[in-house]
């Protein structure tokens, strides 16, 4: 009923302003009150905005009708978006600004002159047309810019159905686009897509009782019920796939126009030429196409062997194609044949290319001929909101971060499908690397992977999480952290195709998923396995520096250093030793709420030395000193401000993991993040009498995984009894109400 509503929403509006227009006297010549924008369109939300434009002729005063005909509208408790302007103006303004351009082509009479109104929409069409190959260039750069700053609809977690790309702005532009007479869109698909798309706002706006475009998580239930789907899942799948399906005809016009701007003028050409470039597959017109030897039905390498072509000389794949081909083309013999297997590495291996290939590809339904498991990860939203991607897109891009590695390793067709499958078993209740490794196996040995190369995959696929996890979370120079990576990873090989796995998935998920510490710490650790492998002896740990004692320390004060260092900051500590001295220093960063990301403890004859990893450059020695002063001193109390968890919070979990060291207990914390986890943890374990040997802090979107290597003051790994003293403490410390002290 939506549409409905909508054109009964605009004859409401429309007969609000001819009735505002008549009862202040608006002249019937030289006159007009137009729509423009949405409102022109009849695409009036529930609580949209009028946007309307009081037009004269050059020359013609309207008399008090520019300053009266908005009162009865604004008494009405309407809200509008309006102007006063002349014929020429409004020429002007179309020529200076693009998105007045825009908005003038959708012109609409309400009241007044409407031969006035008629010829200022032909003007503005036929200036638009004028102008249109030196103002699209332009146009696709604000397209890009808008992209950029507001994601795209079909992965953003808190979708904008009208900014994001594959929004309702972008129809408007193919729209323009389709105006220019240029270029031409599917008019169907684009049409559906749009008016569904303008369904999902309207009840987007009948929800949250105002003007908003974006769909926000606790609204997609009630969207599923008004859109009569079953569930938050289904709704948030609906709203995706239109911006997927509005992106992709976004992405192939723009292609289109690039070829005209680029191309010559081909007037006369009645027959494209086709220029055949591989069995059955030519291009055309910078599309990849089939040429007049195809045979579909007797060439089921025929998709994969276009889709090679197109993505590697960066072509559009032609949606009728596609179509056909998944229509008509022969299922692939299972186990594929070798040229399938290598044309779709060449096309996964094809960079940035990849994304439009694939995108067609679903879009025509092309894609479950090739790879029929993909249903279960399409549209599916990450659990983790360090993914900048749902599940899907975040596949395609792990294969295109992973093409820029293909140097690193022997086998790069097991490196590209592993980017390909890493993900696929995500979706249900198992874990998904767990569940993946199963499918991945199928996939491989359906695509003729000889059983090495199976065997290869699956592992990747169940391993992809272990070097990130363990070099974000483990101590580097424990000898069990080496092996526990070599026990899963046994051949150079495979820890090789990991590391550049893991750099690939890392790059697509997010850029602090591969920060500069995040990857040094992931490449040291690959470093140090390799050398087990090579040798069957794990690196010998790295012995603590003997750092010079100042002799500021000496006489009982303490020494700070701050070094720059990537995207972060070092910071040397050297005090006294004493219980309680890491938990003043993590009071001192949390206080002013910076990040830790690991700390390193030793004692060094009677003085302490840390070296804290923080995630904040450019800190001030000085004022770091002298907020450690004002702890030591009593004048700051970290407990009145860095309390433990209150009771609506998911309650922290704290876990001993006995196989973690021979040479220390570890002790696992995850909780919600928020600054003082480091201290509250330090502080419980102070009261114990237990040293800290080192911490290891990491972010995983709203959650902090710190694993603590704890050691007796007189060394050693705690007994049994002890460790389980410690984990009490800690978690009373993180879950109990605060008391000041």
């Amino acid at each position: 009923m939506t549409a409905e509503q909508r054109v009964q929403r605009t004859a409401d509006a429309d007969a609000l302003c001819v009735r505002a227009y008549e009862e202040c006297g608006g002249p019937e010549v030289g006159t007009a009150l137009v729509a423009v924008g949405g409102y022109g369109r009849g695409e009036l939300a529930p609580h949209s905005d009028l946007d309307v434009v009081l037009v004269s002729d050059d020359g013609f005063d309207p008399g008090e009708v520019a300053g009266t005909v908005w009162y009865p509208l604004w008494d009405s408790g309407t809200t509008i978006d309006h102007s006063v302007r002349h014929f020429s103006e409004m020429v002007t303004a179309s020529e200076g600004d693009l998105r007045v351009a825009l908005g003038l082509l959708d012109i609409r009479h309400l009241a007044g002159d409407p031969n006035l109104t008629l010829r200022l929409r032909t003007t503005m069409l036929a200036q638009w047309r004028r102008s249109a190959k030196s103002r699209l260039p332009a146009l696709q750069e604000l397209v890009r810019s808008r992209h950029e700053r507001a994601g795209e609809l079909a992965h953003l977690s808190v979708p904008d159905l009208k900014e994001a790309a594959g929004g309702l702005r972008d129809a408007t532009v193919l729209k323009a686009l389709v105006a220019t007479w240029l270029v031409d869109v599917p008019h169907v698909a684009l049409e559906q897509s749009r008016q569904s798309l303008l369904d999902v706002r309207d009840h987007v706006h009948l929800i949250a009782g105002r003007a908003t475009d974006r769909v926000t998580p606790e609204m997609w239930s009630e969207l599923a019920e008004r859109l009569g789907l079953d569930d938050a899942r289904d709704a948030q799948r609906h709203v995706r796939e239109l911006g997927r399906r509005i992106t992709h005809l976004s992405r192939l016009t723009w292609r289109r126009v690039d070829d005209v701007l680029a191309g010559p003028n081909q007037v006369g050409v009645r027959r494209p030429v086709l220029t055949p470039v591989a069995p059955g597959v030519a291009v055309a017109n910078g599309e990849v196409v089939l040429d007049r030897t195809a045979r579909p039905a007797d060439d089921p390498v025929l998709l994969l062997r276009a889709c090679a072509e197109a993505a590697e000389k960066d072509l559009v794949l032609a949606p009728p194609t596609a179509a056909r081909l998944a229509a008509e083309g022969a299922a692939l013999p299972e186990p594929w044949p070798a040229e399938a297997r290598q044309a779709l590495v060449r096309m996964l291996a094809s960079g940035r290319s990849l994304l439009p290939i694939w995108e067609t590809l679903e879009e025509t339904g092309a894609l479950a001929r090739i790879l029929p498991e993909w249903e279960r990860i399409a549209l599916l939203p990450h659990a983790s909101a360090i993914h900048r991607f749902t599940v899907d897109r975040h596949v395609v891009e792990t294969c295109v971060e992973a093409s820029a590695l293909i140097r690193s390793v022997a086998r790069p067709d097991v490196l590209m499908v592993s980017a390909l499958l890493h993900d696929i078993g995500k979706g249900g209740l198992t874990e998904h690397s767990v569940a993946g490794e199963p499918i991945a196996r199928t996939i491989a040995e359906r695509m003729g992977f000889e059983p090495d190369a199976v065997d290869l995959i699956a592992r990747l696929v169940r391993w992809h999480l272990l070097l990130s996890e363990t070099a974000t979370t483990r101590d580097p120079d424990d000898p069990a952290t080496v092996e526990r990576v070599a026990s899963r990873i046994d051949s150079v090989e495979a820890l090789s195709l990991l590391t550049a796995l893991t750099e690939a998935d890392a790059k697509a998920a997010s850029p602090q998923a591969w920060s500069s510490w995040r990857a040094g710490l992931i490449l040291d650790l690959s470093r140090r396995v390799r050398a087990a492998l090579d040798s069957g002896v794990a690196l010998p740990p790295v012995e603590p520096d003997v750092v010079p004692i100042p002799k500021s320390v000496r006489k009982g004060g303490i020494s700070l250093d701050v070094e720059t260092v990537g995207d972060g900051s070092r910071v040397t500590v050297i005090a006294p030793d004493r219980v309680g001295l890491l938990a003043d220093f993590a009071a001192m960063f949390a206080m002013e709420r910076i990040p830790v990301r690991a700390a390193r403890i030793w004692a060094q004859e009677s003085y302490g030395v840390a070296v804290w990893e923080v995630a904040t450059p450019g800190l001030d020695a000085g004022f770091l000193h002298d907020k450690y002063d004002a702890i030591v001193a009593g004048r700051l109390d970290p407990t009145r401000r860095l309390r433990p968890a209150g009771p609506g919070e998911l309650a922290p979990t704290v876990e001993v993991r006995p196989d973690a060291s021979r040479l220390s207990t570890v002790l696992e914390v995850r909780a919600a993040d928020r600054p003082g986890i480091v201290y509250l943890v330090c502080s419980a374990l102070a009261r114990l009498d237990i040293a800290v040997r080192s911490a290891h802090v990491d972010t995983l979107g709203p959650q902090a995984v710190d694993v603590f290597y704890l050691q007796e003051s007189g060394a050693g790994a705690l007994s049994e009894t002890r460790a389980a003293e410690a984990a009490h403490a800690v978690r009373s410390a993180l879950s109990s109400a605060a008391t000041p002290s």
